[in-house]
């Protein structure tokens, strides 16, 4: 048995809606499907649940928001109208937004959640309609009814464990199931929100609760590749990678799934293949728990800007007891969490996303450090930039840091830090964020202009 998650983009039009049919009745082990609001028909146009947090925040400050629902009633009444849909179908749908629209705005959180999830709600009704008209029995199915269970933090939940044996039942439901993504329901029966891209969670917690054979996620792209295709032309697409891979890559700004998209298909130990709606029979790529290291050191390079550091030095700090646990207490008590943190015996850099500080709450850290831990310099770099250079492969190689460092060194890319993890699976180099492209295509062209990879 099969899950399989279609992105907005998949879902975009009547035409792309079509091609979802097809992919999915051409394989009778794909059972339940998971579905996103309709998202981008071309570059200029707006995804369905942008325009519905629009409508939430507008309504919230006071207007009727009528302008913009009507934009996404459009939405839906043009693939229902490219599909030939009964008018009984868009008027349920119009009448679910309108409800919403007009509800208890008491809790804003919960209004604005509510209404941003029900693009992929109603998507999943409109989907099922169609699948019926074509003679499948097929049923759009409630997340509150099956029981998919989450906590109660708006925009970022979390699923409950014992949501897996709720939904577990779903096997046992006959038909082809259709399912919303991005949202759960909190214990008091409220609609909650993953993080945007949520859809790609609510499959993977979907494959794990049902143990599917295979979670398939169709997006608009033949493969993941092994850098950015914006950056490098025509890069090497990736066969194979494993979940630790993947979250490392996915990290660093490959946007093919969302970093915690994975974790519950990971800890059931279900592998997920990656494919095209508009080129299915592509092999796409598949993310599994190991893999054979045949490529070479490195499968991936992702890289991200906006980040900052903190450069910290005092002399005998590796002596000082109780020093990294004061220093990251300043800055969990200005409410700033870190994203790594490479050392050395007499000084550390915190390095952090450039959006958790401002100048106040910048000058605020730097003057604690310096008062309450008597260091000896404090520093702040800003326009940072992350590159992420993540394989399997790197810990049965030696020399491969050096390789990286020689690269980039060749472009003249100064490294601002290095850091590896113990797993070696990654290493990751800070530079200056006005070098990031040149320093990625440094990097491709040392570890894949040579290496044929294996596809």
């Amino acid at each position: 048995m099969k899950v399989v998650k279609f992105g907005g983009s998949s879902l975009a039009s009547g035409e792309q809606l079509k091609k979802v049919f097809d992919i999915v009745i051409s394989d009778s082990e794909r059972k339940i499907v998971v579905v996103s609001a309709p998202g981008k028909r071309n570059f200029e146009d707006i995804k369905v649940t942008d325009l519905l947090i629009a409508c939430a925040e507008a309504r919230l400050a006071g207007d009727d928001a009528m302008d913009l629902l009507e934009m996404v009633m459009g939405r839906y009444a043009e693939i229902a109208k490219e599909l030939e849909l009964e008018e009984a179908v868009i008027a349920e749908i119009r009448d679910h937004f309108i409800s919403l629209l007009h509800g208890n705005q008491n809790k804003p959180t919960r209004f604005i959640d509510a209404l941003k999830a029900s693009g992929e709600d109603n998507n999943a009704k409109l989907v099922a309609a169609y699948f019926r008209k074509q003679g499948i029995d097929a049923h759009y199915i409630n997340p509150q009814s099956a029981g998919l269970i989450v906590t109660d933090e708006a925009g970022y939940t979390q699923v409950l464990p014992e949501s897996y044996d709720q939904l577990s039942k779903l096997r046992d439901q006959s038909g082809i199931l259709v399912f919303p993504g991005f949202f759960g329901y909190n214990e008091a029966g409220e609609v909650v929100t993953f993080s945007r891209s949520g859809s790609d969670i609510t499959g993977s917690i979907l494959a794990n609760g049902t143990n599917a054979d295979l979670y398939e996620n169709f997006t608009d792209v033949d493969a993941v590749y092994s850098v950015n295709p914006s950056v490098v032309e025509n890069p090497k697409p990736i066969k194979e990678l494993t979940y630790r891979e993947m979250r490392e890559l996915s990290y660093a700004g490959f946007s093919v799934f969302h970093d915690e998209a994975l974790f519950p298909a990971f800890r059931a130990g279900i592998p997920v293949q990656i494919k095209n709606t508009n080129n299915p029979s592509a092999p796409g790529t598949k993310v599994v728990n190991a893999r054979e290291n045949e490529n070479g050191p490195v499968v991936g390079i992702a890289s991200d800007k906006g980040f900052c550091s903190i450069y910290v030095r005092k002399y005998l700090m590796n002596r000082e007891i109780g020093f990294g646990r004061k220093l990251l207490q300043i800055l969990e008590d200005n409410d700033v969490s870190y994203e790594h943190i490479p050392s050395g015996i007499d000084d550390t850099t915190i390095i952090l996303r450039e959006y958790r500080l401002n100048k106040e709450i910048e000058t605020h850290i730097v003057e604690r450090i310096m008062n309450e831990l008597q260091a000896d310099e404090v520093k702040v770099e800003h326009d940072l930039a992350l590159l992420m250079v993540v394989g399997e492969g790197m810990k049965h190689n030696v020399g491969t840091t050096a390789r990286a460092s020689k690269a980039l060194a060749n472009a003249k890319v100064n490294i601002e830090m290095i850091n590896q993890g113990s797993s070696e699976v990654s290493m990751m180099f800070g530079i200056k964020a006005r070098d990031e492209e040149k320093a990625v295509r440094a990097l491709y062209q040392e570890f894949f202009s040579n290496v044929v990879v294996n596809v």
